[in-house]
């Protein structure tokens, strides 16, 4: 069952059973352009994810395996593109290399490519709905493939009574094995983000509506 942590009250050791355990970090990014309002909330997210994330190691015990989607090797060439993907979540990540954590393929190469693609497609904003409709049905097929994959990849490489993190989309639809306890952890931050993202649609939305395409 899974536990959310955006909060970590001191829990009793009695409340977290033997075996497998995965933290649930969801993934925010930051653009090249971001805004000055967005990347303080993007880094004090980031922030409060270590700290939640340590609180929960001394409590827990130390993460053995690092999963992050995007990422399709391992090892030191998975950590270099890390760094290019997201210095924030790398940042993280690498505190529990030092520690003695493993970076896993968390991706199949080619099911990624194949998801990324179909969903550029989806993106260029298809005119014919015979069209639209077998794109979307080939992202919705591999992206039920990729899923299953991550699925099976964590379920192969985290062993009996190892904790792992996984850094994810909050949107993702990855089912994972019954036996994995799951925790969510949540930062007040990320609500602050998500409150970020609506102003700025419905502030779109209203400089599309005005006839002098400013807001109202």
């Amino acid at each position: 069952m899974a536990k959310e942590l955006g909060k970590i009250d001191k829990p009793s050791v009695d409340e977290f059973k033997p075996g497998r355990k995965l933290y649930l970090v969801p993934l925010v990014y930051r653009g090249k352009k971001s805004p000055d309002d967005y990347l303080e909330r993007f880094n004090r997210y980031w922030n409060q994810v270590e700290n939640q994330i340590g609180s929960l190691e001394r409590k827990l015990g130390k993460i053995s395996r690092i999963y992050h989607e995007l990422i399709s090797t391992g090892g030191e060439d998975g950590v270099k593109i890390l760094r290019e993907l997201n210095d924030k979540s790398y940042e993280v990540v690498k505190n529990r290399l030092d520690k003695g954590a493993k970076l896993e393929a968390t991706e199949e190469a080619e099911l990624l490519a194949e998801t990324m693609d179909w969903g550029r497609c989806l993106a260029v904003g298809l005119q014919s709905k015979s069209i639209f409709t077998q794109v979307y049905g080939y992202y919705t097929e591999v992206s039920k493939k990729r899923n299953e994959y991550i699925a099976q990849h964590i379920n192969e490489t985290l062993k009996v009574e190892e904790i792992g993190v996984l850094f994810i989309r909050p949107e993702h639809q990855v089912q994972f094995p019954s036996d994995i306890q799951l925790f969510y952890v949540t930062p007040p931050a990320l609500n602050e983000i998500e409150c970020w993202f609506r102003d700025q649609e419905i502030r779109r939305q209203q400089e599309e509506a005005s006839p002098e395409g400013k807001p109202q």
